[in-house]
C-alpha cells in the first residue's frame, strides 16, 4: 500500500512538475492578472510594481545563496566525509543502514539545510558502497531518499530561513512586526518536540519501507576517475593539488597521475618537471596555500562567534549564521586556494536561487502595491479563526511550495498576506512563521528541486526516489499538523 502510494506520487511529479523557474513567471502572469482583476490598478500600473519590487530582495537574495553555498562546500569538506566514512561501517544490516542514512540526514539538516542536503546526499553513497562490500543488501533509491529527510524538517532547526529572517535586521516586514527572536520560532519547546518525534519516526518509516531482496536495486560501482570527481581537488590535506594551485590563470602544463581514494576524500599524486616545479613555488601560490592565512582568518572569526554567544545568548540570524559557516568550512579546508577550490565546485548549485528571487520580489512588489496582499489576507481570515488558522497557514504553504520552491522567495510572496491575516485575526506571530515553515518543508517531499544537488551526486533519477519521499510526506505532515495545532497552546 505505501509504495503504491509512493509510485502514484512519482508518476504525478514527474507528468506536471517543470523547472520551478516556469512557476515563477506562471506566478508572475496571474498575480499581473489578478490585480488587474481585483483591485484598481491598471495593466501599466502592475508592470511598474513588478518592476519597482524586482530588486527589493537582492540583500536577502545573497544571504540564500551563501547559506547554500557555504553549507554545502563545508559538507563536502575531507573532515565531514572522514566523518560519513566512519559512520558507514557501523551498520549491520539494510534497516540500519537505512536508518542511519535518515538521522544524518536529518540532524545535519536540523544545524544547516545545506549541510543535510549534501551530507545526506553523500551518506547514501557511502553507507550503500560499505553495506554492499560487506554483502549487505540496500536498497540505493530508498537510501537517496533517506539521505533527502534534511530537507523536510530544516525550516525546524538553525538554518530555516524565515524565522532568522525575521530576527535579522532590516528585514522586509521590519516596519510591520519588528524582530521576532528564535525563542518564539524555533527554540520553543511545541517546535523541538516536533523535531524530536520527526527524528524518531521517519528512520523507522523509511526503514518499513526497505523492499524485498528480489526487488532490491544496489548501488551501483563507478569507476574510478567518475567516484573521484569533485572530490580530488581538495585533497585529504586541505591543500589543491598542482593542477589548481593557483588562483590565476596558468599556461604551465601538469600531468596528474590515478587518484587513490584515501578516508575522508582523494589524493592526487602529479608529476612535474623542474621548470613546472619552481613555478609551483612561486611566491604567489605559495600564499594560495599559505595556511597561516587562513589561521589569522579563523582566529578572528572564533573570537567574534565566542563575543556574540557570550553577549548575546543563543541568538541567530541569518547574517551570523552563514558567518560560521565561512569560518568553519575555511578551518576545515586548511588553505586558501583549497577553500576557493571548493567554492568554485558548489557555485553551480546557486544559479536557481540567483535567477528566480528577483521574480519573486516582483511579485511581492504587485501584491504590495496594488493592494492584493490585503484581498487575500481577508480570505484567510473569513476562513480561519485564531486556533485553527495555524493548520490553513502551514497547508496553504504546502501548496505555493510546490510553485514556489524556496522559503525565502516564498516568504516574499506570502508572508506579508500572513502577518496582515495572522494580525487581524488575532494569531501569535511566531506560530505563524513556523506554521509557514512547516508547510514550506512538507512538499519539498514532492517538489524536485532542492532534489537536484543529491540527484547528481547519486546519480539517480527523481522520479526514482520520489515516490518514498511522497510516503513521508504523508506521515509528516501528521507530525507537523499535530505539532502546529496541538502543541502550541500548551505552552502559551
Amino acid at each position: 500500500m505505501l509504495q503504491a502510494a509512493g509510485s502514484f506520487c512519482a508518476r504525478l511529479s514527474k507528468q506536471y512538475i517543470p523547472n520551478p523557474f516556469i512557476f515563477a513567471i506562471i506566478l508572475s502572469v496571474v498575480f499581473f492578472l489578478l490585480g488587474v482583476a481585483l483591485t484598481d490598478s491598471g495593466p501599466f500600473s502592475m508592470v511598474e510594481h513588478w518592476y519597482e519590487g524586482f530588486w527589493n530582495l537582492l540583500a536577502f537574495s545573497m544571504q540564500m545563496t551563501v547559506i547554500l553555498l557555504f553549507g554545502y562546500v563545508l559538507a563536502s569538506s575531507p573532515p565531514a566525509r572522514r566523518i560519513i566514512g566512519w559512520a558507514a561501517r557501523l551498520p549491520n544490516n539494510a534497516g540500519q543502514a537505512i536508518m542511519l542514512i535518515t538521522v544524518l540526514a536529518i540532524v545535519f539538516g536540523f544545524i544547516s539545510w545545506g549541510l543535510g542536503l549534501i551530507v545526506g546526499a553523500i551518506a547514501a553513497r557511502e553507507v550503500c558502497l560499505q553495506a554492499k562490500s560487506r554483502g549487505i543488501h540496500v536498497h540505493y533509491p530508498l537510501a537517496a531518499a533517506a539521505g533527502f529527510s534534511g530537507l523536510i524538517i530544516f525550516n525546524s532547526g538553525f538554518s530555516s530561513s524565515v524565522p532568522l529572517l525575521v530576527n535579522t535586521d532590516g528585514h522586509f516586514l521590519a516596519d510591520t512586526i519588528g524582530l521576532i527572536p528564535i525563542s518564539e520560532t524555533i527554540l520553543t519547546p511545541y517546535n523541538l518536540i516536533v523535531f524530536i518525534t520527526f527524528l524518531i519516526v521517519i528512520p523507522l518509516v523509511y526503514r518499513a519501507m526497505h523492499p524485498n531482496l528480489s526487488e532490491t536495486e544496489e548501488v551501483p560501482d563507478l569507476p574510478a576517475d567518475k567516484e573521484n570527481v569533485g572530490h580530488s581537488q581538495s585533497g585529504a590535506s586541505g591543500e589543491v593539488p598542482a593542477t589548481n594551485v593557483s588562483l590565476r590563470e596558468s599556461a604551465v602544463e601538469e600531468h596528474s597521475l590515478p587518484s587513490d581514494s584515501v578516508a575522508g576524500g582523494t589524493a592526487t599524486a602529479t608529476f612535474q618537471s623542474a621548470t613546472e616545479y619552481d613555478e609551483a613555488k612561486s611566491f604567489a601560490e605559495r600564499l594560495e596555500n599559505a595556511a597561516p592565512l587562513t589561521w589569522i582568518v579563523a582566529a578572528a572569526g572564533l573570537s567574534y562567534i565566542v563575543y556574540h554567544f557570550a553577549t548575546n545568548g543563543f541568538d541567530l540570524n541569518l547574517n551570523f549564521v552563514n558567518f560560521m559557516l565561512l569560518i568553519l568550512g575555511m578551518i576545515a579546508y586548511k588553505t586558501p586556494a583549497a577553500y576557493v577550490q571548493a567554492i568554485d565546485d558548489g557555485i553551480r548549485s546557486c544559479g536557481q536561487i540567483v535567477l528566480q528571487f528577483p521574480f519573486y520580489a516582483g511579485i511581492m512588489g504587485m501584491m504590495a502595491g496594488s493592494g492584493l496582499v490585503s484581498i487575500f489576507a481577508e480570505w484567510m481570515v473569513a476562513i480561519s479563526n485564531e486556533y485553527t488558522f495555524p493548520l490553513m497557514a502551514m497547508i496553504s504553504a504546502g501548496i505555493v511550495n510546490l510553485f514556489v520552491p524556496s522559503a525565502g522567495g516564498q516568504w516574499a510572496v506570502q508572508g506579508p498576506i500572513m502577518i496582515e491575516a495572522a494580525e487581524a485575526i488575532g494569531a501569535d506571530i511566531g506560530t505563524t512563521i513556523m506554521a509557514f515553515s512547516y508547510g514550506d518543508q512538507l512538499t519539498n517531499g514532492i517538489q524536485p528541486m532542492w532534489m537536484l544537488p543529491l540527484l547528481g551526486l547519486t546519480a539517480l533519477k527523481a522520479r526514482e526516489i520520489l515516490g518514498y519521499t511522497a510516503v513521508m510526506m504523508l506521515v509528516a505532515f501528521v507530525i507537523f499538523g499535530i505539532g502546529i495545532t496541538v502543541l502550541p497552546p500548551l505552552f502559551a
